[in-house]
């Protein structure tokens, strides 16, 4: 039985042009390479999980490639090319500054930095979370990063490049790393189920690149997880399911509850939700989310930034044309500050009903506020 491997690491892109979502930065590195323009130092910062650590170490194969492809990638097939992907190759160091922290560490790279390589032309030391160096050991640093040996290459990686000293931000060239976007990651995961033979709705994949936030390593895992309690079937319910994320169908119901002024309806619906295992700071963080997306619906300059999966976005439209804008506005006031004060609330479903009350009868405070006063009681 071969031994499983996860997504992320099985997947890991080998060259730059299968990296997701980071052209600004592979076509540098590779026009750098190509043009025989490497800098000595790189940083490499950015949210976790978009590709830092893997464009560091695809760098460090193609510099020492015995065979690049004119286009700047290494050719994947030569013996330090092989070496590098079977993780035996002397040529690359990686060191984690979250536990190799302290002045003896950095003396200890200091001192290997002084050998010159056996075979390839580089050698490349990779050290993550670079933030997490001392000072002192930052400053044992500084005079090997300014002017190291022409075979050495340092790559820092960072996900908070404020916390890193200006010295050291002023002798590396630096990179900064987007949120790999929910189309990007998407197109990602459906290569990958293609490949694997898992059948996958295009709105569960959707959910999974929303929930990870633009980190791809995290997209891999979960949809890992609910493939593997599916038996390699992904569907938009039992995505919601795992991820304990309740469907956007409640929230237009609760939506058109309130609208109607149906307290009752409201708060039977809520203890439905309640019944599922949902907690109230999850529903009143989700319909927040929900009445973002109303409020942003509601404007074509701006609907670009709606989101949620394709087969909600007319039904929100649709709403948002019959919902006034201060209402909107209104509702994610009194949901802010009902989603603050909720830890401290002794009664946390007393707390949540107490929101939905206020939301309910808030058309109706719309009206008296901005009307002629008189009290408009529905019908």
């Amino acid at each position: 039985m071969d031994k499983f491997i996860v997504s992320a690491r099985k997947y890991r892109p080998q060259t730059f042009d299968t990296v997701v979502g980071q052209q600004h930065i592979t076509t540098t590195l590779k026009n750098a390479i190509r043009q025989n323009q490497l800098a000595h130092a790189f940083l490499f910062c950015g949210p976790r999980g978009v590709g830092k650590t893997t464009c560091a170490r695809i760098l460090a194969k193609t510099i020492n490639c015995e065979h690049p492809t004119p286009e700047g990638e290494a050719c994947n097939e030569c013996n330090s090319c092989i070496s590098f992907n079977q993780g035996t190759s002397l040529n690359i160091h990686e060191l984690d500054a979250a536990s190799n922290n302290s002045v003896d560490d950095i003396r200890t790279l200091v001192d290997q930095v002084r050998f010159a390589p056996q075979a390839g032309r580089y050698k490349v030391y990779i050290i993550d979370e670079v933030h997490m160096l001392s000072s002192s050991a930052f400053n044992a640093f500084l005079k090997t990063l300014e002017e190291p040996p022409p075979y050495a290459i340092f790559i820092l990686a960072t996900t908070e490049k404020h916390k890193i000293l200006p010295t050291i931000l002023s002798r590396c060239q630096i990179f900064d790393f987007k949120r790999i976007t929910t189309n990007d990651t998407v197109t990602h995961l459906e290569a990958i189920c293609e490949k694997e033979g898992v059948t996958a709705d295009k709105a569960a994949l959707q959910t999974i690149a929303q929930k990870s936030e633009g980190c791809m390593r995290d997209a891999l895992s979960i949809m890992d997880k609910i493939v593997s309690f599916t038996n390699g079937e992904l569907t938009y319910s039992n995505t919601l399911e795992h991820l304990n994320i309740l469907d956007e169908d409640y929230y237009f119901r609760l939506l058109e509850d309130m609208l109607q002024q149906e307290l009752a309806g409201a708060m039977l619906l809520y203890d439905d939700i309640n019944r599922k295992g949902f907690e109230g700071d999850l529903v009143l963080n989700g319909f927040a989310a929900f009445i973002r997306n109303l409020l942003v619906s509601s404007d074509e300059k701006v609907v670009a930034l709606l989101d949620t999966v394709e087969s909600f976005r007319q039904r929100y439209m649709d709403m948002a044309r019959r919902v006034p804008a201060p209402f909107l506005i209104s509702a994610l006031n009194i949901l802010n500050e009902a989603e603050i004060n909720y830890r401290a609330a002794r009664n946390k479903r007393l707390h949540v009903e107490l929101t939905l009350i206020k939301l309910c009868y808030l058309q109706q405070a719309l009206e008296v506020t901005s009307g002629d006063g008189e009290l408009h009681k529905k019908k």
